[in-house]
This record gives C-alpha cells, sequence and structure tokens, in this order.
C-alpha cells in the first residue's frame, strides 16, 4: 500500500470514528488533527458519502453527517423447547453481522449467545426480538422480551432488598438463579468485552462502558414489562475475549476468582454508608473470589461502623480472601486505615 492511499485510509477511518460526536464540526476536526485543508478533507467526505457510509443533511454552514446503516435487521422467535441460542447465532445472527475480524465475531458470538440464552431461561416471556444495525464503523445490537424483567426475577428469587441490589449483586459475577444450568458470568463478562453494555428493566437502567471499571444505575419511570439488553462494539476494536478473561482471573487455576465491586451501588439515593447491614449487603457473595477490589470512586464518606464490618469483621474471618479498596478520598482512606488498625495482629 502506498503512503498516500495509507494516509487516506487513516484520515477516512477517523471520520468514521468521530463524526458521530462531531456531526456539524467533522471537517474541522479532521483538518486540525492531520493538518490538511478543509478542501481535501471533502475529498475523503465525498468518497465515504459515494460508498454510503456517510450521509449529509442541511447545506453549507448548517451541514451535518451521519453514519449510514450499512445493515439494519430485525429478528423475532416465539418462545418454543426447540429454540436455542446456537441455532440463532449459526442460522441468523453470525449472517447479519457479516465479514468481521475474528476477535470482534468472538466477542459477538458470546455476548449474543449467553443473552438470548438467559432470555430463553429465565424470561418467561412469549417471545424475544433482536435488532441489529451495521455502520461502517460500529455495530449495536438490542435483545429484548416482555418477560418477568431480569431485576425483578432476582430480587424475587433471591429474596434481595430491592432491583438496585440485584445490580449490586449482577456487578460482582457469579451471579445465578439456576446455579445447576447457569455459572452467573456471562451478564460479568459481556459487560465488559462491549464498548456499551446496557440493561433496561422494570424502574431500573444498568451500564458499562469498557475501560471504566464501574457500573452504573440509573433510576427511571417505571419501564413496561420485560428486559431490554443494548451493546455496543467497534468493529475493529483488538480488544479480545480472552484478555477480558484473563483481566479477572488470578493465580494458577485460571478460574475466575477476582472481581470489582462498585461501593457506590450499595448508596441509595442520599445514603450514607454508615451501617453494618449496608456492609453486609455490599460483601454478600465475595467469598467466591480471592481478590475483591472494592471501587471507592464517588463515595464521599463512610461511617465507622460500614468499614469495621468491612476492613476488621470480614478480614478477620475470610483471611484467605484479599481486600483491596481503591480510588478512596482522604475521609474514607482514614476510616479504612482507622478499622485495619483495630484489628488484631496476626
Amino acid at each position: 500500500m502506498t503512503k498516500v492511499r495509507e494516509r487516506g485510509e487513516n484520515v477516512r477511518r477517523f471520520i468514521l470514528e468521530h463524526v458521530e460526536k462531531h456531526p456539524a464540526d467533522i471537517s474541522r476536526v479532521t483538518s486540525d488533527h492531520f493538518g490538511i485543508t478543509r478542501q481535501a478533507v471533502n475529498v475523503h467526505l465525498n468518497k465515504l458519502m459515494a460508498e454510503s457510509a456517510l450521509t449529509e443533511a442541511g447545506k453549507t454552514r448548517n451541514r451535518t453527517y451521519k453514519l449510514c446503516p450499512l445493515v439494519e435487521w430485525k429478528g423475532h422467535y416465539q418462545m418454543t423447547p426447540e429454540l436455542a441460542e446456537d441455532v440463532i447465532w449459526r442460522n441468523d445472527i453470525s449472517i447479519v453481522l457479516g465479514q468481521m475480524p475474528d476477535n470482534v465475531m468472538n466477542i459477538w458470538h458470546y455476548g449474543f449467545t449467553e443473552m438470548f440464552n438467559n432470555a430463553i431461561d429465565h424470561s418467561g416471556s412469549a417471545d424475544i426480538n433482536v435488532h441489529i444495525k451495521k455502520t461502517a464503523a460500529s455495530t449495536e445490537m438490542v435483545i429484548w422480551d416482555n418477560g418477568i424483567g431480569i431485576f425483578k426475577k432476582i430480587q424475587s428469587e433471591l429474596n434481595l432488598l430491592d432491583e438496585r441490589h440485584a445490580i449490586l449483586e449482577l456487578s460482582k459475577g457469579k451471579l445465578t438463579t439456576d446455579p445447576n444450568n447457569h455459572t452467573g458470568e456471562g451478564i460479568f463478562f459481556s459487560s465488559r468485552m462491549f464498548d456499551n453494555f446496557d440493561i433496561l428493566s422494570g424502574g431500573v437502567y444498568f451500564l458499562h462502558k469498557f475501560a471504566q471499571k464501574e457500573d452504573w444505575i440509573l433510576e427511571r419511570d417505571q419501564f413496561r414489562n420485560g428486559t431490554w439488553v443494548w451493546m455496543e462494539l467497534h468493529n475493529h476494536t483488538a480488544r479480545t475475549a480472552k484478555k477480558i478473561f484473563d483481566q479477572y482471573s488470578s493465580g494458577e487455576d485460571y478460574g475466575f476468582n477476582k472481581t470489582v465491586v462498585p461501593v457506590k451501588l450499595a448508596q441509595y439515593g442520599n445514603d450514607k454508608l454508615i451501617s453494618r447491614s449496608q456492609a453486609k449487603r455490599l460483601l454478600a457473595r465475595v467469598e467466591l473470589f480471592k481478590t475483591v477490589m472494592l471501587n471507592f470512586e464517588g463515595v464521599d464518606t463512610i461511617g465507622q461502623a460500614f468499614a469495621d464490618e468491612i476492613f476488621r469483621i470480614f478480614t478477620r474471618t475470610h483471611p484467605n480472601i484479599e481486600l483491596i479498596p481503591y480510588k478512596t478520598n482522604s475521609e474514607v482512606k482514614r476510616m479504612i486505615e482507622r478499622a485495619k488498625a483495630t484489628a488484631p495482629a496476626g
């Protein structure tokens, strides 16, 4: 490939990756980034429009650009005893996704089959729907059903406080209401493989963005019955499923034995994290792991009893589990050190 052609491909790739954030000024942004004229950028914009990768709207100063869907597809599946995620993947989904790098296809294979199987086994819905939209830059997939709702089901089956508590448990991993048939790893790993991973169910909205260790809970007006799972991935990411699995493996057994717990998810509304009951909810099931990373981002303060339950009581009764707090401010760090200082030596 000549240097001129390679540079042209780099310019067009840059446009495709940034046009959604800069629909009205992508020409300027690209010109500044590469040190080329606006006229040169327009040549590449016109080429992308000729290839149906971009579309434009408006004229002159009001002109905007956006990605064209290369593929848009919807599938509807009746819930029958014969419905199987591997068959749907092989006969429909993999064909719709088309040619992609192996690592990207592997992530989609894992994410789709895990989420579709969850809907089959747990939703109680009469049907499952899939919507795929693929552009030159990235691919989005939505899987939704009209069943009981994933958070409500987890809350009911595990007798949890409310639906937000279900998300806290999901964020740790190894959570399943059917341990004989499921490991509880599907949602945890899927949420960390994709650029964006969202679940909307009931009045709670869970989301995880790649490269951010924390999960987020958003509350909204009560949603209709069912569960919506939305996944998005860049078509040319260098990420691999193996790298994600390896991040949460430690020791020689290569098992899923490391987790990240977003402490803020234990904080409901304006509540402060002060009680032992809150600490016990935060620590539920962490004994399934060898290493537990406690992410305190967004937590301004914690109470003495909360810190004592985690960093003295729990560590004394679970000496083989490593608790690692991080992203702590000075106030939180002080309370943690105080709790550790009162723990008996040895």
